[in-house]
């Protein structure tokens, strides 16, 4: 598997490069430098295989012999070891829930598949591996849980001040090890850019091997598209051809991911990017004109995003052709008073239990609907974090039918650990430095 940077297509580098260097230092993205088709009869018949079988052949797929055949089987059974199962509401609607692993949250896929990766290329004697993620809230705590007691690995999360769920936080500043924690004075998108920014640095990457666990790296991205594919065959197995994903999106790495599946083969009617009030993408579809603004603090705070790295990603899937995106892909943004409501309306309607940015997903379906009523899809909405993440927005009523889960319980005794810092770079640098 060979990649290139969106910024310059003649670069080429291997997997093992790119999952290590997470970013070109021209600041693009690593893209496939091809994309190949899963063959016509694995999708024909992709209801008769588990969800780590259709991981192994997309994984396969897409990587080709960078990962010996035993190895990554063995790579995708450890990582992907919980379930994704996509919950009939109604005849259809479903909810794809993809909260069953550790940290409660869909970043589970790629933090674990990455943090194997990674440990499988790893030799004895290397140089340790920084590694660094910024979170709007559940990418912290997946990656946490992902890397903790991976050996000759260190990981410093930033995570925004005030800006996530007291679970979250209790996910990202409670691990210890060769975890640390930094709360920052600033937004989700100040955090990404200290990244961004350490990233390009001469001198930290002169002293420090640095690596991203952000959707940024590519080896976040591929895990994700598993359970598109593994979606679509619990369909196709209810009888379902036509389907529609409605994804909650902040920094559209999942929906991202959605779309190499589309192009990797997966027969998808339409996919649907749902936002909250941070609404570059959807603004840049009605307009044309791409234009990102500061992140604005919501409930579905997992999407705060102003600036979304991986949509030049999107835009580089498809050539730059906003036309033949928007055949493709629909998006709406819904306020933090529609999700309420409609977290109300889930539970009341289909006696569901929905955190906000699943409500927001769900919202968009039924815009879609609305505005497509002769459309028979099965609507799928992507559930990517347990409600219990967010026990401050609920209604009393809504929020005692809540089960917490064990390891959540567990978090509530354990002592907070996390150093403060600015929104400035040199501030940042000098953290890192002293080590």
């Amino acid at each position: 598997m060979k990649l290139y940077s969106t910024n310059n297509k003649d670069l080429r580098v291997s997997f093992k490069e790119a999952v290590f260097n997470s970013m070109p230092q021209d600041k693009g993205l690593y893209m496939p430098v091809e994309i190949p088709q899963l063959d016509a009869e694995f999708i024909q018949n992709i209801e008769q295989y588990s969800l780590p079988e259709i991981a192994y052949k997309v994984a396969s797929t897409l990587l080709k012999d960078e990962i010996p055949t035993g190895d990554l089987k063995t790579l995708i059974d450890d990582a992907i070891n919980f379930e994704a199962p996509a919950v009939k509401l109604d005849d259809k609607t479903f909810v794809l829930e993809l909260f069953h692993g550790p940290s409660l949250a869909f970043k589970d896929f790629g933090a674990r598949f990455m943090s194997r990766v990674m440990a499988y290329f790893l030799k004895d004697g290397e140089q340790l591996l920084d590694v660094l993620v910024a979170t709007s809230g559940d990418t912290g705590g997946a990656v946490a849980l992902g890397f903790l007691g991976v050996p000759n690995t260190r990981v410093t999360i930033l995570y925004p001040e005030g800006k996530v769920s007291p679970i979250q936080e209790l996910q990202l500043t409670t691990n210890g090890e060769n975890i640390r924690a930094i709360e920052v004075k600033g937004t989700f998108d100040d955090c990404q850019a200290l990244v961004k920014q350490a990233f390009a640095d001469d001198e930290l990457n002169a002293k420090f091997r640095l690596t991203s666990a952000n959707s940024i790296n590519i080896s976040r991205l591929i895990p994700q598209t598993f359970y598109y594919f593994n979606t679509y065959a619990q369909l196709k197995k209810q009888g379902f051809k036509d389907v529609v994903f409605s994804v909650p999106s902040g920094n559209f790495g999942n929906i991202g991911a959605g779309l190499l599946a589309y192009k990797l083969g997966l027969p998808v009617k339409q996919f649907i990017a749902a936002t909250n009030v941070n609404d570059t993408v959807p603004r840049f579809l009605e307009s044309g004109v791409y234009e990102t603004k500061p992140s604005t603090q919501t409930y579905s705070n997992a999407m705060d995003v102003g600036a979304p790295s991986n949509w030049v990603r999107i835009m580089d899937l498809f050539n730059q052709d906003i036309e033949a995106i928007k055949k493709v892909v629909t998006s709406y943004r819904f306020t933090d008073d529609e999700t309420l409501e409609a977290i109300k309306e889930i539970d009341s309607k289909l006696n569901y239990v929905a955190c906000p940015h699943t409500a927001i997903a769900y919202l968009a379906v039924e815009k879609y609907r609305n505005e497509n009523p002769t459309d028979e899809s099965a609507a799928v909405f992507l559930s990517t974090a347990h409600a219990c993440k967010f026990p401050d927005i609920f209604p009393a009523d809504i929020a005692a039918k809540i089960e917490i889960p064990e390891q959540v319980k567990a978090l509530e005794s354990k002592p907070k650990h996390a150093d403060q810092l600015g929104v400035d770079f040199e501030g940042f640098k000098n953290y890192l430095l002293r080590g």
